[in-house]
């Protein structure tokens, strides 16, 4: 896996718990469509850097623990860092294309009319 997909899994995970503070693991591996493994790692990554706060808002023992996710300012300056970077690889890849197209058509090898 290269450094540009992890970094793109970090940032849609970062998204999902921004729009989404109270969803699970589970869920948002599924929305992801990594591994449950993988989130979990992720999840822990992030808040060993402080990205996140995992907040246990069960009171009762008794019941299954439910988790909110919190993004930390931190965590939004990462965000907002990481989607400039996504865009900036967008951009330069949408140049790669029209340029490579441009030639194309330059040199009428698609012989479209």
């Amino acid at each position: 896996m290269s450094e540009q997909q992890l970094k793109e899994e970090i940032l849609q995970l970062i998204r999902e718990i921004e729009s989404f503070p109270g969803i699970n693991q589970r869920t948002l591996s599924e929305k992801l469509g990594i591994s449950l493994g993988k989130t979990n790692y992720l999840l822990k990554e992030l808040i060993k850097k402080g990205f996140i706060k995992a907040k246990n808002f069960t009171e009762n023992p008794d019941k299954l623990k439910k988790i909110q996710y919190i993004l930390t300012p931190e965590g939004f300056e990462h965000r907002v860092k990481l989607t400039y970077h996504f865009l900036i690889r967008k951009e330069d890849e949408y140049n790669r294309i029209k340029n490579y197209w441009n030639q194309i058509k330059d040199k009428d090898l698609l012989n479209i009319k």
